[in-house]
């Protein structure tokens, strides 16, 4: 089994859309969780989260030599990461296949799939590593 994240993208105008549109919070929040349920049920779904709002976020922007924070919203944004879910599952394919059924829909609106390496992957040797593994052992994930 591999993790994979699948990132939930979208665009001003996918927002504009959706905020635009007859669906209510509610409607959306059930949809999502008959989706989310789903997962569940299939036994893939690791982590889930959904984000703010994007007027409610800040960008740290570290293309000078003192990061400069601008608070949202961001104009002319081309992407908005809107939330994710990390599955547990045996093949890219099969992530694939689970994006499929996401309850997205709707101009610019995308998912992005990304495998997430295990931790057994980086050099056992690190001191960084070794602390990483150990604080993961502690807190029950390995």
């Amino acid at each position: 089994m591999a993790k994979y994240m699948l990132i939930m993208r979208g665009t001003d105008e996918s927002q504009a859309a959706f905020e635009s549109s007859d669906i209510s919070f509610d409607e959306m929040l059930a949809t999502m969780g008959r989706y989310n349920n789903e997962l569940i049920e299939a036994g893939v779904l690791v982590a889930a989260e959904g984000l703010d709002d994007p007027s409610q976020g800040v960008v740290v922007d570290y293309s000078t030599p003192e990061p400069t924070v601008t608070d949202g919203p961001y104009g002319e944004t081309k992407e908005l990461f809107n939330g994710f879910w990390i599955l547990d599952v045996a093949t890219k394919d099969e992530a694939v296949a689970w994006a499929r059924k996401a309850p997205l829909a709707g101009p610019g609106m995308k998912v992005e799939i990304r495998r997430v390496p295990s931790i057994d992957e980086f050099p056992a040797d690190n001191e960084y590593v070794q602390a990483e593994r150990a604080w993961r052992e502690r807190a029950g994930q390995l």
